[in-house]
Parts: C-alpha cells; sequence; structure tokens
C-alpha cells in the first residue's frame, strides 16, 4: 500500500508542479495597482488592456485590484510622463503604444522608451495596404507599378499627417521610389476605410483588423502587410518583401505594450513579465481577444523592449528624412 501511495505521488507531482506554475502569483503589491491608458474608452488599446487585466485580476493578492483609469489627455502623453517620472515600486502602470517611438522626433513627447520597463505586448499588428475588391489594382505590383506611371496621383487614405498610417505610406515610398496623393482623416481609420468602399480613395494604409468584415464580405481586399512574416488574421495575403521581390523587410507595427517606470527593482519586474506572459498564453484570454477582433500575441519582457527600441530608431530616420522634404 506505500508502495502505491508512494507511486500516485510521484505521478501526480508533475501535474501539480504543472497547476504551480500556471499560476504565477504577484506578491509585491500591498495596495491597489493603477494602470493608465492613455487613450479614449472603447478603442483598441482601452480593450486589449482591460481584457488582460480582467485575465490577470486573479494573480493579485487578496483585497488588491488593478485600477485601470482613462487619461488621453495631450494624445496621451500626459499620461506616459506621469508614469515615466512616477516611483519605480510598480504601483503605477501605462498602455504605452506605438507613438511612444514617434512623438519625440516630432517634437510632441519628452519621454521615450527608455523611460519605461516593458512587461507585456497586447496588440502588434502590421499596416496593411487595402484596396476595393473591384479595384484594377490586383496585386502590390500592380499598385506599385501605377504610382510609378502616375506619381503623386494615387490618392491614399491615413488616419492624420504624421500618424502612423501616414508615415507608413512614406516607407512604402521611400522603399519603392513613388510617391503617392496623402489623404489625412483626422477622425481615424473609421473614416478612411469608409471614404475607400466608397470609391473616393484608391488606397487605405491601416491594420488588417480593421477592415477585416469588409474583406469577408468581398468590398476589400488587402494587397499586402508591412511585416517580416505573414498575419494570421490574412495567412495567404504576402509581405510587402514577398510581393515585391525585395531584398529587406519593409516593417511598420501598431502596438500596445503594458510597461512600467524605468529603474524597477528586478524582482518586481520579474514577478510582472512572468506574470502576465502566463496570462497571454491562456487560450481563453487569446479568445477574449479574438471576439474583440483583436489578434493575440505573446511579445513579453525583453522581446517587448527590442520592439519598441528597434521601431524607436526606424521612425527617428523616418520622421528625419519626410521633415527634409
Amino acid at each position: 500500500m506505500k508502495k502505491y501511495w508512494c507511486v500516485l505521488l510521484a505521478a501526480a507531482m508533475p501535474l501539480l508542479a504543472a497547476q504551480a506554475v500556471a499560476k504565477q502569483m504577484l506578491t509585491y503589491p500591498t495596495r491597489n495597482i493603477e494602470v493608465i491608458i492613455p487613450k479614449n474608452p472603447g478603442g483598441g488599446t482601452d480593450t486589449s488592456a482591460r481584457t488582460l487585466l480582467e485575465y490577470a485580476k486573479d494573480r493579485l493578492p487578496k483585497g488588491i485590484i488593478f485600477v485601470p483609469v482613462n487619461k488621453p489627455a495631450g494624445n496621451g502623453v500626459t499620461g506616459l510622463i506621469e508614469v515615466a517620472k512616477a516611483k519605480p515600486d510598480g504601483y503605477k502602470l501605462v498602455m504605452t503604444t506605438v507613438e511612444l517611438a514617434m512623438f519625440p522626433y516630432q517634437h510632441k513627447s519628452p519621454v521615450t522608451y527608455k523611460d519605461f520597463t516593458p512587461l507585456v505586448t497586447t496588440i502588434a499588428d502590421p499596416v496593411a495596404i487595402v484596396v476595393k475588391a473591384d479595384s484594377s489594382y490586383k496585386t502590390m505590383k500592380d499598385f506599385i507599378q501605377a504610382a510609378k506611371q502616375h506619381p503623386g496621383k494615387l490618392m491614399v487614405g491615413n488616419s492624420g499627417m504624421g500618424a502612423i498610417y501616414d508615415l507608413a505610406t512614406v516607407n512604402i515610398e521611400n522603399n519603392t521610389h513613388t510617391k503617392f496623393n496623402h489623404i489625412p482623416y483626422n477622425e481615424g481609420t473609421g473614416p478612411s476605410i469608409a471614404a475607400l468602399v466608397g470609391g473616393h480613395l484608391d488606397a487605405v494604409l491601416t491594420t488588417p483588423g480593421a477592415v477585416k468584415s469588409q474583406v469577408d464580405a468581398g468590398i476589400l481586399r488587402v494587397l499586402a502587410v508591412m511585416d517580416d512574416k505573414r498575419f494570421a488574421l490574412f495567412p495567404d495575403v504576402p509581405t510587402i518583401k514577398e510581393a515585391l521581390n525585395l531584398n529587406f523587410n519593409v516593417k511598420m507595427r501598431a502596438w500596445a505594450v503594458l510597461a512600467t517606470t524605468a529603474k524597477l527593482p528586478p524582482k518586481i519586474e520579474s514577478q510582472l513579465v512572468k506574470t502576465f506572459t502566463e496570462v497571454v498564453n491562456e487560450p481563453a484570454y487569446k479568445e477574449a481577444l479574438r471576439k474583440q477582433g483583436i489578434m493575440p500575441v505573446t511579445i513579453v519582457g525583453q522581446d517587448a523592449a527590442d520592439m519598441m527600441k528597434e521601431d524607436d530608431a526606424m521612425y527617428k530616420q523616418l520622421i528625419a528624412e519626410t521633415m527634409k522634404k
């Protein structure tokens, strides 16, 4: 009988260990953790942040909660500065977005990725080049060829001058030696997509998820994505490198990274990264994001820091080149 129980215990140990690993608990907080969302409620950043916190809440000590607060003032810069200047103790987190890599070089923000400790990525969607389904531009090659034949004539919609999709258009111009007519829609991607559907634009740059319903309905078509690999939402759509037979990648990503103040104590950073890593790997969390039209990713800790650093360098160069024109 003793032998039986020993064998049973030995068999159960891996399961018990797995369960323990699968439930990484935060031990440092003795009070609530504020999470600043520098965007308006209801958008992708806000939705992804609140979904993450919902699935992470049961990993906090009893009686401690995450407190999300929307602070969109100053294009979100106010909230970024608040966390950048906070005490590095893990009690103030912030959803940084790709604008963090752009604003410093547009003289809109004094803080950069160096002022934060990245924890986990909730969004990392590539920019997509989208046309009407009945457009004569059947491929990215067709589109670029037409742009070369008619410099500055093809109308490409974006979400505002100097914003990510405008700069993505500049990036394509620089890498393909073309020139487009940039049409800004400062209200966001929704109006630009509506204009494309209405036949008022030749193309729009946005994220794949923003046009999925229209693509599924046969109204729009995605020509290519700006990444080093194909995007899971549209696996048959090539990257720009593939579509144009380039020997280099042309990458532009709309990302959101939960971060906290720089110089965070290593023990607290390790706890947060491990906890959120497990959360973003949970099937239920991934499914919750998909239902919101957001493709889940697992870019955490140092990988998130590397992504932010890479994009900071890219935007620094891209914006400098744009300002020279």
